[in-house]
């Protein structure tokens, strides 16, 4: 039996960087995966939908040329080659995990595995073999999926999840999204972008319902005015695929309608892969669909961790990665803290992109703080306005005693790339004043985070 310092359960972006930051500490180290490394991020989620959100966006502004002074004239998209251009980033991304798996001596191992007690995994491969490993720490890092709702069975034809919805063969004309998170949002912006005509249904008052509602009322504005209809406090009961389309019946609080579309989206949430991987044998515990896991990630049977979308911390790939590294550094003795899940970024990628950390202002009024708010219009940025892209703005949330940056919320072209500055200065318990007086380049839309902490200490200037 081949014998290991540490195993770890799945290769995605949780997996595969706990085995290489377990390797580099000097664990001998192997990696199993049933399918593709890279996981569900590198090949079906995060990377491949940034490739075909990037073919709308830049199909977006060939439709507006002119608004640039340029002549683009027949402007067309060929569906077929922007899924294959996808596809292609993918594998390039799944390739390069392979590449860093061989450059860190990681033993990549092929099949589903299975816990077994005794600090053991057994694997079975495509062909029906079975083999037996063991090691001193087994890390499970086996992520999630589509969740499935009863009145929204999908059978990845009429009703799909995120999965279908990357490789359709044909471009839907008709669509309703079901969910109004960051896979809704982004599929409904990306098939809309492309000529489908999509409805959004979300059973909360607002959509992208996590985030703070000024956010959530300029994105539904957005993307009213583009076209996309959007349904709030609204549920799908049930679907009808006999015919040729779906049939979806949607109750609001006007009653109940009937949409038709061609295809229906699922994107209501996930479902953890906790399931015939051996938790029960073992004795792993587990609550609400999660592993349940200490500080360091830990469960109740030594020598068994878990990260990533399995535990209960918000299920994002920078999450699951930054979960794995504090796991192995503290096995190898080094001295960690534990995350602070306080001050974990959240990013959507449609168009406005959507990007925040920290409290919303109904949560830090519920908390009891005395608040400084500010916010700055992309409309007042020289840089938003030269680049043809002025909606959305940058709201800032301090604490009025004690200075303390406690939320930062934007929604505009390219705030994904900004949200960092937030996460960085909340890290180092940066004040206000502090960001007022560390020098902002002048022009860009980063700037407005500046101006955003100027207008709520009433020092604004370019309002």
């Amino acid at each position: 039996m081949s014998k290991f310092d540490i195993i770890v359960l799945g290769s995605g972006p949780g997996g595969y960087v706990t085995a290489i930051r377990a390797s580099q500490l000097g664990f001998k180290t192997a990696i199993i995966e049933k399918e593709s490394l890279g996981g569900v991020c590198l090949n079906w989620g995060c990377i491949p939908t940034k490739a075909l959100l990037k073919s709308a966006q830049v199909f977006e502004y060939l439709k507006h040329a002119e608004d640039y002074g340029l002549n683009a004239k027949d402007v067309s998209h060929d569906f077929d080659a922007v899924v294959k251009r996808s596809r292609s980033v993918a594998d390039g991304m799944s390739k390069g995990v392979q590449f860093l798996m061989k450059k860190n001596k990681i033993e990549v191992i092929n099949g589903f595995g299975k816990l077994k007690k005794g600090k053991k995994v057994e694997v079975k491969a495509e062909n029906g073999d079975t083999t037996e490993y063991a090691a001193d720490h087994i890390i499970i890092a086996t992520g999630a999926r589509s969740r499935e709702l009863p009145s929204l069975p999908q059978d990845g034809k009429k009703v799909i999840g995120y999965r279908e919805a990357m490789t359709l063969e044909k471009q839907p004309k008709k669509m309703i999204v079901v969910g109004s998170g960051a896979i809704g949002m982004e599929f409904a912006y990306f098939y809309h972008s492309m000529g489908t005509e999509v409805t959004v249904v979300e059973y909360m008052p607002n959509i992208v319902p996590v985030e703070d509602e000024d956010i959530s009322k300029q994105l539904e504005r957005n993307f009213k005015k583009s076209g996309i209809k959007i349904k709030t406090s609204a549920e799908v009961t049930k679907v009808d695929t006999s015919g040729d389309g779906v049939k979806a019946t949607v109750k609001t609080q006007k009653g109940e309608e009937v949409l038709e579309a061609d295809i229906v989206l699922s994107a209501v949430g996930i479902k953890t892969n906790i399931e015939n991987i051996g938790l029960e044998d073992v004795g792993i515990a587990t609550d609400r669909d999660k592993i349940l896991v200490n500080d360091y990630y830990q469960t109740n049977i030594p020598g068994y961790f878990a990260i990533g979308d399995v535990t209960p911390g918000q299920a994002l790939a920078h999450v699951a990665s930054a979960e794995g590294i504090i796991c192995v550094e503290k096995l190898a003795g080094m001295h960690v803290e534990p995350l602070d899940y306080g001050n974990i970024p959240g990013c959507t990628y449609c168009i406005p992109e959507i990007a925040s950390v920290g409290l919303t202002e109904k949560q830090a009024k519920e908390k009891g703080y005395e608040l400084k708010i500010g916010k700055f219009p992309f409309s007042a940025s020289g840089k938003a306005k030269a680049a043809g892209t002025p909606d959305g703005f940058v709201k800032v949330i301090f604490d009025a005693k004690y200075g303390e940056w406690l939320g930062c919320h934007m929604i505009g072209v390219g705030v994904t790339d900004m949200i960092a500055e937030a996460v960085v200065a909340r890290k180092l318990e940066t004040t206000g004043h502090e960001v007022l007086k560390a020098v902002h380049p002048h022009p860009t839309m980063s700037e407005a985070v500046m101006e955003a902490v100027a207008d709520a200490y009433d020092e604004v200037i370019h309002l």
